[in-house]
């Protein structure tokens, strides 16, 4: 019997674009993809170890899914993922519901595992994270028909001493611009308009094979692929953002002004405390310089408060940053003390509870910035990518080259006129916190 296989993702796009090449090779070889938990044979569980709340949330979903030996058909639980490469040990050892393990640099042997599994082998493939998939390894996409990640390295370099992602994915390492092409051009071919190009640091793209910051060819090429509509850059390094990068993305209208630039925090001494690059002064001009020459962007970023020595002074001026900087999107971390990182080490670590109160006060700080940057877009012609329809508001559903999927805002479009996955020009009419509202117009 063809077994029947279900891939739960858990964490980022970069792990989603794994899940999705697991599912290619399964279904290349002849398995059944299932979304029904309930029927699968093989569960394959692609888990995140970022922080404390994603392994909590990783180890919860294991044993949920362990449960439907008992209740439905599994066979074999298989775990993949960041949680893998980091504990396989103590995950065999404590979870023995678990029948094979397999690291972020040998999912592509996810055939071999499961039959091993199957055999009850409990095999164990967790090697040195080096392995870089090419277009050629199979790909089931899984996002909606229109839209697609296309992960262009993998691993960092970078050492920010909070960070737990070298210890999980290795090494920085490009894909050659020929794979990342082929790949971009077979998606296209099967009617993908918005590419999202995504890695850990997608700013030092190809520094790496071809001895220069490649990235700026890369999105000429990418924009080049014919039937492509939008494309998206993700986790922009603020240390390596060129001026030939921001003059192609002013220049360029395929390229979304959008950009997704994790800043980590506002203050000098912690800036450096993390092993961030520069300070705040260099953030200022090069956010300025953007702004300046890529007109309408939008600024997505990400800070983390409770990082250890952070005191009230240094919580109040971040504060401060971002009710000046006006940023467009923003996401807010509680400092997570990870083990095997620098700043687990250090003194001076914040109480949860003030952690949790600093990132609900910055949110609440910026859930005013939105609405007052949302309200400046009335009255605006923006096209707008149709993603779905709501039969019982009778109203289309999309978004906007400012909004990344299923992070930020909406806008709500009556009087369509595009089908969905298609643009339709849209007279903006109303603002909310996070979402528009508009009008299609011909």
């Amino acid at each position: 019997m063809s077994e029947k296989i279900k891939v739960v993702t858990l964490g980022c796009e970069k792990n989603l674009v794994d899940s999705e090449i697991m599912s290619g090779l399964v279904h290349q070889r002849g398995y059944t993809l299932v979304e029904d938990q309930e029927e699968a044979t093989v569960i394959i569980v692609n888990t995140c170890g970022f922080i404390d709340a994603a392994k909590e949330e990783s180890v919860n979903t294991i044993l949920d899914m362990a449960e439907l030996k008992q209740t439905a058909n599994l066979k074999a639980l298989i775990v993949s993922g960041c949680l893998t490469q980091r504990y396989k040990e103590q995950l065999m050892d404590e979870m023995p519901e678990i029948d094979g393990i397999v690291g972020t640099g040998d999912f592509h042997k996810i055939n071999e595992i499961i039959d091993e599994a199957l055999e009850g082998a409990k095999p164990i493939r967790v090697g040195n994270p080096v392995f870089n998939y090419e277009a050629a390894l199979p790909r089931k996409v899984t996002t909606p028909r229109y839209t697609a990640y296309v992960k262009i390295a993998e691993g960092c370099d970078n050492a920010c001493t909070f960070c737990s992602i070298p210890i999980m994915r290795g090494k920085f390492r490009s894909r050659s611009m020929e794979s990342i092409l082929a790949e971009v051009e077979q998606l296209a071919s099967q009617g993908v308009r918005e590419i999202s190009l995504i890695a850990q640091d997608s700013t030092n793209y190809g520094t790496d094979l071809y001895e220069g910051f490649m990235l700026p060819t890369l999105l000429n090429k990418v924009s080049d692929v014919p039937g492509i509509l939008w494309v998206r850059l993700h986790y922009a390094y603020p240390g390596f953002f060129s001026d030939e990068l921001i003059a192609v993305m002013a220049a360029n209208p395929k390229i979304c002004k959008y950009i997704d630039m994790p800043l980590q925090h506002s203050e000098d001494r912690i800036l450096k405390r993390m092993r961030r690059p520069g300070r705040q002064r260099d953030t200022r001009e090069l956010v300025a310089k953007i702004r300046d020459q890529i007109p309408g962007v939008a600024l997505r970023t990400s800070l983390i408060v409770g990082f250890p020595g952070e005191t009230e002074e240094d919580f109040e001026n971040l504060c401060e940053f971002v009710r000046d900087m006006k940023f467009d999107r923003l996401g807010v971390f509680s400092y997570s003390q990870e083990e095997d990182t620098p700043a687990s080490r250090l003194p001076d670590q914040v109480p949860d509870e003030v952690k949790e109160w600093r990132a609900n006060t910055l949110m609440e700080i910026q859930r005013q910035i939105a609405s007052e940057q949302n309200g400046k877009r009335i009255g605006e012609e923006l096209d707008v990518l149709i993603e779905r329809y709501d039969g019982r508001n009778d109203v289309f559903i999309g978004r906007t080259q400012y909004d990344a999927p299923d992070v930020d805002g909406e806008v709500f479009v009556t009087k369509c006129l595009s089908s969905i996955g298609e643009l339709q020009r849209v007279r903006i009419t109303h603002s909310f916190e996070y979402d528009l509202s508009g009008e299609g117009i011909a």
